[in-house]
Protein backbone atom coordinates (compact mmCIF):
# COMPACT_ATOMS: atom_id res chain seq x y z
CA UNK A 1 0.00 0.00 0.00
CA UNK A 2 1.82 0.50 -1.52
CA UNK A 3 -0.18 20.76 9.46
CA UNK A 4 1.43 22.93 10.95
CA UNK A 5 4.00 22.46 13.60
CA UNK A 6 4.45 20.99 16.53
CA UNK A 7 2.60 23.33 18.95
CA UNK A 8 -0.60 22.94 16.92
CA UNK A 9 -0.38 19.62 17.14
CA UNK A 10 0.30 19.68 20.78
CA UNK A 11 -2.89 21.88 21.11
CA UNK A 12 -4.82 18.80 19.04
CA UNK A 13 -4.23 16.21 21.14
CA UNK A 14 -3.88 17.90 24.67
CA UNK A 15 -7.89 17.90 24.90
CA UNK A 16 -7.37 14.11 25.27
CA UNK A 17 -4.61 14.40 28.52
CA UNK A 18 -6.21 14.30 31.87
CA UNK A 19 -6.06 17.22 33.20
CA UNK A 20 -3.15 16.61 35.82
CA UNK A 21 -0.73 15.95 32.31
CA UNK A 22 0.05 17.67 29.73
CA UNK A 23 2.79 16.92 26.75
CA UNK A 24 5.37 18.08 28.34
CA UNK A 25 4.78 16.49 31.49
CA UNK A 26 6.92 13.12 32.47
CA UNK A 27 6.73 11.14 29.62
CA UNK A 28 4.50 7.86 30.12
CA UNK A 29 6.99 5.68 27.54
CA UNK A 30 10.58 6.28 27.44
CA UNK A 31 11.20 4.67 24.03
CA UNK A 32 8.50 3.99 20.93
CA UNK A 33 9.10 2.34 17.86
CA UNK A 34 6.70 2.30 15.20
CA UNK A 35 6.57 -0.46 12.58
CA UNK A 36 4.55 -0.77 9.06
CA UNK A 37 3.53 0.32 5.88
CA UNK A 38 2.81 3.43 3.55
CA UNK A 39 -1.04 3.36 5.84
CA UNK A 40 1.78 4.48 8.66
CA UNK A 41 4.77 6.66 6.84
CA UNK A 42 2.07 9.11 5.40
CA UNK A 43 3.55 10.11 1.83
CA UNK A 44 2.73 12.68 0.01
CA UNK A 45 2.06 15.00 3.46
CA UNK A 46 4.56 17.51 4.19
CA UNK A 47 7.10 17.74 5.54
CA UNK A 48 8.71 14.55 4.55
CA UNK A 49 11.39 13.26 6.61
CA UNK A 50 12.21 10.40 4.37
CA UNK A 51 12.44 10.22 0.26
CA UNK A 52 13.12 6.54 0.07
CA UNK A 53 10.36 5.61 2.20
CA UNK A 54 7.95 8.61 2.06
CA UNK A 55 7.61 9.08 5.67
CA UNK A 56 6.30 12.19 6.71
CA UNK A 57 6.86 14.01 10.03
CA UNK A 58 3.19 14.70 10.43
CA UNK A 59 2.18 10.87 10.26
CA UNK A 60 0.61 9.35 13.78
CA UNK A 61 3.51 7.68 14.78
CA UNK A 62 5.30 11.24 15.15
CA UNK A 63 2.15 12.77 16.41
CA UNK A 64 1.85 9.98 19.40
CA UNK A 65 5.22 10.57 19.76
CA UNK A 66 4.96 14.31 20.64
CA UNK A 67 1.60 14.01 22.47
CA UNK A 68 3.57 11.16 24.66
CA UNK A 69 6.85 12.59 25.23
CA UNK A 70 8.93 9.93 24.43
CA UNK A 71 12.54 10.60 25.41
CA UNK A 72 13.74 7.96 22.39
CA UNK A 73 11.21 7.82 19.26
CA UNK A 74 12.07 5.65 16.00
CA UNK A 75 9.43 5.67 13.13
CA UNK A 76 10.73 2.93 10.84
CA UNK A 77 7.47 2.97 8.88
CA UNK A 78 8.43 2.75 5.01
CA UNK A 79 5.87 2.86 1.75
CA UNK A 80 5.29 -0.23 0.17
CA UNK A 81 6.44 -2.41 2.97
CA UNK A 82 5.36 -6.01 3.28
CA UNK A 83 5.76 -7.96 6.85
CA UNK A 84 8.80 -9.53 5.19
CA UNK A 85 10.52 -5.62 5.32
CA UNK A 86 10.34 -6.49 9.11
CA UNK A 87 12.84 -9.14 9.00
CA UNK A 88 14.78 -7.87 5.49
CA UNK A 89 15.62 -5.26 4.45
CA UNK A 90 13.30 -3.65 2.11
CA UNK A 91 13.76 -2.57 -1.40
CA UNK A 92 12.50 1.27 -1.83
CA UNK A 93 11.00 2.62 -5.20
CA UNK A 94 14.38 4.90 -5.81
CA UNK A 95 16.07 1.80 -6.24
CA UNK A 96 18.12 2.05 -2.59
CA UNK A 97 16.99 -0.27 0.40
CA UNK A 98 16.36 0.61 3.97
CA UNK A 99 17.55 -2.08 7.06
CA UNK A 100 14.83 -4.79 8.24
CA UNK A 101 12.65 -3.08 10.36
CA UNK A 102 12.87 -4.86 13.25
CA UNK A 103 16.62 -3.89 13.37
CA UNK A 104 14.56 -0.87 15.53
CA UNK A 105 13.62 -2.77 18.17
CA UNK A 106 16.15 -3.26 21.23
CA UNK A 107 15.11 -4.48 25.02
CA UNK A 108 14.61 -1.26 26.20
CA UNK A 109 11.89 -0.31 24.30
CA UNK A 110 8.24 0.28 25.77
CA UNK A 111 5.97 0.94 23.18
CA UNK A 112 5.62 -0.37 19.38
CA UNK A 113 2.51 0.42 17.29
CA UNK A 114 2.39 -1.41 14.03
CA UNK A 115 0.39 -1.00 11.15
CA UNK A 116 0.73 -3.95 8.52
CA UNK A 117 -1.05 -6.50 6.18
CA UNK A 118 -2.47 -4.27 3.29
CA UNK A 119 0.39 -5.64 1.11
CA UNK A 120 0.61 -8.93 2.19
CA UNK A 121 -2.58 -10.33 0.99
CA UNK A 122 -2.11 -12.39 -2.03
CA UNK A 123 1.16 -10.45 -2.96
CA UNK A 124 1.02 -7.17 -5.26
CA UNK A 125 -1.60 -8.36 -7.78
CA UNK A 126 -3.93 -8.09 -4.82
CA UNK A 127 -2.81 -5.80 -2.00
CA UNK A 128 -5.32 -3.48 -1.11
CA UNK A 129 -4.25 0.03 -3.39
CA UNK A 130 -3.90 -2.76 -5.96
CA UNK A 131 -7.23 -4.01 -5.44
CA UNK A 132 -8.07 -0.27 -5.60
CA UNK A 133 -6.72 0.39 -8.77
CA UNK A 134 -8.37 -3.01 -10.44
CA UNK A 135 -11.99 -1.28 -9.13
CA UNK A 136 -11.51 1.90 -10.92
CA UNK A 137 -13.60 2.35 -14.60
CA UNK A 138 -13.64 5.82 -15.94
CA UNK A 139 -17.19 5.04 -17.44
CA UNK A 140 -20.51 3.67 -15.66
CA UNK A 141 -21.72 -0.11 -16.65
CA UNK A 142 -21.50 -2.05 -19.14
CA UNK A 143 -18.05 -0.01 -20.05
CA UNK A 144 -15.66 -1.63 -18.13
CA UNK A 145 -15.14 -4.71 -15.60
CA UNK A 146 -16.24 -5.41 -12.11
CA UNK A 147 -13.40 -6.24 -9.83
CA UNK A 148 -15.95 -8.26 -7.61
CA UNK A 149 -17.12 -10.03 -10.20
CA UNK A 150 -13.04 -10.65 -11.60
CA UNK A 151 -12.11 -11.81 -8.23
CA UNK A 152 -14.56 -14.24 -7.49
CA UNK A 153 -14.41 -15.48 -11.18
CA UNK A 154 -13.56 -18.96 -9.58
CA UNK A 155 -16.06 -19.73 -7.75
CA UNK A 156 -14.80 -18.44 -4.27
CA UNK A 157 -13.16 -14.83 -3.67
CA UNK A 158 -9.66 -14.98 -3.94
CA UNK A 159 -8.80 -11.80 -1.56
CA UNK A 160 -10.88 -13.43 1.40
CA UNK A 161 -8.73 -16.30 0.60
CA UNK A 162 -5.41 -14.18 0.90
CA UNK A 163 -6.53 -12.31 3.92
CA UNK A 164 -7.55 -15.37 5.90
CA UNK A 165 -4.18 -17.37 5.01
CA UNK A 166 -2.39 -14.39 6.36
CA UNK A 167 -4.09 -13.65 9.49
CA UNK A 168 -2.01 -16.00 11.62
CA UNK A 169 1.04 -13.81 10.47
CA UNK A 170 -0.31 -10.77 13.26
CA UNK A 171 0.50 -13.36 16.03
CA UNK A 172 4.25 -14.25 14.55
CA UNK A 173 4.36 -10.31 14.44
CA UNK A 174 3.66 -10.24 17.99
CA UNK A 175 5.65 -12.99 19.28
CA UNK A 176 8.69 -11.33 17.03
CA UNK A 177 8.55 -7.93 18.81
CA UNK A 178 7.98 -9.67 22.44
CA UNK A 179 11.30 -11.57 21.55
CA UNK A 180 13.26 -8.22 20.92
CA UNK A 181 11.42 -5.88 23.41
CA UNK A 182 9.99 -8.17 26.08
CA UNK A 183 8.81 -5.43 28.10
CA UNK A 184 6.67 -2.97 25.36
CA UNK A 185 3.56 -2.33 25.18
CA UNK A 186 2.19 -3.75 21.30
CA UNK A 187 -0.36 -1.92 19.92
CA UNK A 188 -1.75 -2.79 15.74
CA UNK A 189 -3.52 -0.08 14.38
CA UNK A 190 -6.65 -1.44 11.76
CA UNK A 191 -7.09 0.30 8.36
CA UNK A 192 -9.42 3.42 7.69
CA UNK A 193 -12.54 3.13 6.22
CA UNK A 194 -11.64 4.26 2.56
CA UNK A 195 -15.18 4.25 0.72
CA UNK A 196 -18.69 4.23 1.76
CA UNK A 197 -21.17 1.52 0.45
CA UNK A 198 -22.29 2.32 -2.75
CA UNK A 199 -19.50 4.61 -3.54
CA UNK A 200 -20.29 7.58 -5.46
CA UNK A 201 -19.25 7.52 -9.07
CA UNK A 202 -18.52 9.37 -11.12
CA UNK A 203 -16.39 11.47 -8.11
CA UNK A 204 -14.84 8.57 -7.35
CA UNK A 205 -14.41 6.05 -10.43
CA UNK A 206 -15.39 2.44 -9.27
CA UNK A 207 -18.77 1.03 -9.90
CA UNK A 208 -21.52 1.47 -6.82
CA UNK A 209 -21.34 -2.80 -6.17
CA UNK A 210 -17.38 -2.53 -6.71
CA UNK A 211 -16.70 0.24 -3.74
CA UNK A 212 -19.00 -1.83 -2.03
CA UNK A 213 -16.87 -5.01 -2.77
CA UNK A 214 -13.69 -2.92 -1.86
CA UNK A 215 -15.03 -2.05 1.65
CA UNK A 216 -15.98 -5.15 2.15
CA UNK A 217 -12.51 -6.67 1.82
CA UNK A 218 -10.60 -3.45 3.92
CA UNK A 219 -13.45 -4.99 6.81
CA UNK A 220 -12.29 -8.19 6.35
CA UNK A 221 -8.85 -7.25 6.75
CA UNK A 222 -9.31 -5.08 9.91
CA UNK A 223 -11.77 -7.97 11.61
CA UNK A 224 -8.95 -10.72 10.82
CA UNK A 225 -6.26 -8.58 12.24
CA UNK A 226 -8.20 -7.60 15.16
CA UNK A 227 -9.03 -11.86 15.95
CA UNK A 228 -5.41 -12.41 15.51
CA UNK A 229 -3.76 -9.38 17.74
CA UNK A 230 -6.18 -10.00 20.56
CA UNK A 231 -5.94 -13.66 20.01
CA UNK A 232 -1.91 -12.72 20.52
CA UNK A 233 -2.61 -10.44 23.72
CA UNK A 234 -1.43 -7.29 21.60
CA UNK A 235 -3.94 -4.32 21.18
CA UNK A 236 -5.92 -3.23 18.64
CA UNK A 237 -6.93 0.26 17.53
CA UNK A 238 -10.30 0.19 15.36
CA UNK A 239 -10.02 3.28 12.72
CA UNK A 240 -13.45 2.28 11.13
CA UNK A 241 -16.01 3.57 13.20
CA UNK A 242 -14.15 6.86 13.70
CA UNK A 243 -13.51 7.36 9.64
CA UNK A 244 -17.05 6.73 9.12
CA UNK A 245 -18.80 9.74 6.92
CA UNK A 246 -15.04 11.12 6.00
CA UNK A 247 -13.91 8.43 3.18
CA UNK A 248 -12.66 9.41 -0.15
CA UNK A 249 -16.38 10.00 -1.26
CA UNK A 250 -16.88 12.94 1.65
CA UNK A 251 -16.79 16.80 0.71
CA UNK A 252 -13.07 17.87 0.44
CA UNK A 253 -13.18 19.61 3.71
CA UNK A 254 -14.02 16.64 5.61
CA UNK A 255 -11.86 14.09 3.84
CA UNK A 256 -9.64 12.02 5.86
CA UNK A 257 -9.17 9.74 2.66
CA UNK A 258 -8.07 10.05 -0.52
CA UNK A 259 -9.12 8.86 -3.66
CA UNK A 260 -7.36 8.30 -7.21
CA UNK A 261 -7.23 12.62 -7.60
CA UNK A 262 -6.31 13.43 -4.35
CA UNK A 263 -7.67 16.92 -2.82
CA UNK A 264 -4.84 17.75 -0.44
CA UNK A 265 -1.12 16.92 0.00
CA UNK A 266 -1.31 13.20 0.52
CA UNK A 267 -0.55 10.44 -2.31
CA UNK A 268 -4.17 8.73 -3.92
CA UNK A 269 -5.85 6.09 -1.86
CA UNK A 270 -3.82 6.81 0.89
CA UNK A 271 -5.07 8.85 4.02
CA UNK A 272 -4.39 12.44 4.28
CA UNK A 273 -2.75 14.71 7.32
CA UNK A 274 -6.36 14.71 8.99
CA UNK A 275 -6.86 10.89 8.44
CA UNK A 276 -3.47 11.05 10.59
CA UNK A 277 -4.51 13.45 13.39
CA UNK A 278 -7.63 11.24 13.21
CA UNK A 279 -5.75 7.93 14.24
CA UNK A 280 -3.08 9.77 16.40
CA UNK A 281 -6.32 10.77 18.45
CA UNK A 282 -7.45 7.36 18.42
CA UNK A 283 -3.91 5.92 19.71
CA UNK A 284 -3.48 8.23 22.05
CA UNK A 285 -7.07 7.96 23.98
CA UNK A 286 -6.47 4.20 23.79
CA UNK A 287 -3.09 4.33 25.32
CA UNK A 288 -4.02 6.65 28.08
CA UNK A 289 -7.45 5.56 28.95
Amino acid sequence: MRVAGSVLMTAVFVTLLPASQSASATPLYDSYVALGDSFTSGPGIPPTVSEECGRSSSNYPTLVSEVLNVSRFIDVSCGAAVSTDFTESQSTFGGGGVLPQYDALTPDVDLVTVGIGGNDIGGNDIGLVQLAIGCINLRPPPDGQSCAVTNTAAGSDRVDAAIDAFGPRYGTITQEIRDRSPNARIVFVGYPTAIRDGGCFPDQRMWPEDATYLQDKLDRLNDVMRRHVQDSGAEYIDLTASTVGHDSCADPAERWMEGLSPVTEAIPLHPNAAGHRNAADRIVASLLG
